[in-house]
């Protein structure tokens, strides 16, 4: 099986390359950050909810729909990778469109953080 291509680090401003989504030494921090937002700030049901099968089979049914491309920056003729599926509606909102595809956009990181930004989150 061929590997997976070189890629700059997702940390802002880390020059790493790396064949994961962050070098070795953002990952660990990473990590950490994750599991402090899962503990903190989601509950119980939507943490299970995003380890499911029936969310990662969902998951990779959004990003093979959208080519595994951000859907924001194709609007710009920019083509850049997917590193997320979002819920256009989130979970919290309406649990019944959890696993929707049509509430479901794959974003860049980058993307993402702006969508939550706009939101005053």
């Amino acid at each position: 099986m061929p590997h997976k291509p070189l890629r700059t680090c997702a940390a802002p401003g880390c020059p790493s390359l790396t064949r994961s989504r962050y070098c070795d030494t953002h990952k660990t921090q990473q990590q950490e950050e994750t599991k402090h937002y899962n503990k903190h700030s989601r509950n119980k049901t939507i943490t299970s909810f995003y380890k499911s099968k029936d969310w990662k089979r969902t998951r990779q049914l959004a990003l093979i729909r959208d080519n595994y491309l951000c859907q924001h920056c194709l609007k710009d003729h920019c083509f850049t990778p997917a590193d997320m599926v979002h819920h256009i509606v989130e979970v919290k909102e309406d649990w019944a469109k959890r696993l929707d595809l049509y509430n479901l956009v794959s974003l860049c990181n980058a993307c993402h953080n702006k969508v939550h930004g706009s939101k005053g989150k």
